[in-house]
């Protein structure tokens, strides 16, 4: 049977830790890694009540959007939610893992799915992250004694990820030259001998990495390079990742009114009310972030579009569009609701008839509406 251990992998393959913010603790919150999967609840959120849920239902992990333990606990007597819901969990053997700020920066994340409930279409990433990617160079011999080398090499990092640009794969540069060196006392060298300057046709090979696959990727290197020393070097880049960043922007398939379209997002997200600002054209480009966006006003106003959906719009951030856009603000837990559906495939397309995947049922929205 899967572990817990497995399920964590298979997120952070998704989702990978590397990317979530700071402040933020994703992961798994308690639990051993090592237990066996007998069912998983989905939840946006994990509470004592969910907890009780998932062990009525014969599910030993609960994995969640946010996390219960966002800060430092220095004890646990019960005191305050995240307290309890610790506590029960570690009562009824159930393990909590959440995937968080890293599941909304990936492309196939929290925000991709809020885009496909509004049926946009032409997504790109609203606010690409930066300081992600690096730059892999490192030389191969290109002689008889070692035909197609350089193409087994760069098989061998593909496979552990690099060489990904967006929706390209297998991506390099390759430079001919001819490398020198002379091997000291004691070495084994694949070409040349002890202490005999050698100089050997090679091939320069660079592709792209995300930084977090860096010891993975140059241990595919190693193994796959002939050399007893590799030559290499890595380069962090400040380039924009096309596939990690906050928020999203996309196009409706047809214009509406911005009457029509507050219509679109009640009915797509089930919401009661939707908070927002005054607009006067027609709604084509559509930005969103699911949870607190108020942040990325800014960007969606740059991006060009004509409305802005996200959640926690206080009060006087309202102000910040000054009529550029219409700003919309459906609720936190509303613009994440869909979350689970995220878990529920990854699941099934790997662990499918494994376990039971199941969705909480428990309501944990604390806003209600009286409308």
């Amino acid at each position: 049977m899967p572990t817990v251990q497995d399920l964590a992998r298979l997120i952070e393959a998704a989702a990978p830790l590397a990317y979530q913010e700071s402040y933020d603790n994703a992961g798994l919150q308690c639990g051993l890694p090592s237990v066996e999967i007998t069912g998983v609840l989905l939840a946006l959120d994990c509470t004592p009540a969910v907890v009780a849920e998932a062990a009525r239902r014969g599910c030993n992990v609960v994995l969640c959007h946010h996390p219960v333990i966002f800060r430092p606990l220095k004890r646990l007597t019960g005191k305050g939610l995240v307290e309890q819901t610790i506590m029960a969990a570690l009562k009824a053997d159930v393990a909590i893992y959440a995937a968080h700020t890293n599941l909304d920066h990936v492309r196939q994340g929290v925000n991709a799915k809020l885009a496909e409930k509004l049926g946009l279409v032409n997504l790109r990433i609203l606010a690409p992250k930066t300081g992600t990617l690096g730059r892999l160079s490192t030389y191969v011999p290109h002689t008889p004694a070692y035909p197609g080398l350089a193409d087994q090499v760069l098989q061998a990092l593909y496979a552990a990820g690099a060489g990904q640009v967006s929706d390209y794969k297998d991506c390099s540069f390759q430079t001919p030259g001819t490398g020198t060196f002379t091997p000291g006392a004691g070495t084994t060298p694949t070409l040349g001998a002890e202490n005999q300057p050698e100089a050997v046709p090679e091939i320069k090979l660079e592709v792209l990495l995300p930084l977090h696959r860096q010891e993975a990727v140059l241990q595919a290197l190693r193994q796959a390079h002939p050399y007893e020393e590799v030559a290499y070097e890595i380069v962090k880049l400040e380039n924009q990742h096309q596939d990690v960043g906050a928020g999203m922007v996309g196009e409706l398939p047809e214009a509406l009114s911005p009457a029509a379209f507050r219509a679109r997002l009640k009915q797509a997200l089930g919401v009661p009310v939707v908070k927002y600002t005054a607009f006067e054209n027609d709604i084509k480009k559509v930005a969103l972030c699911g949870g607190a966006g108020s942040f990325l006003t800014g960007a969606a106003v740059a991006s060009g579009a004509d409305a802005y959906v996200t959640g926690d719009v206080k009060y006087h951030e309202f102000f910040a569009p000054e009529g550029r856009l219409m700003l919309c603000d459906v609720g936190h837990f509303e613009s994440e609701q869909y979350t689970g559906e995220i878990f529920r495939d990854l699941l099934l397309g790997t662990f499918s008839r494994t376990f039971a995947v199941l969705f909480a049922e428990t309501p944990t929205n604390p806003v209600h509406y009286d409308c």
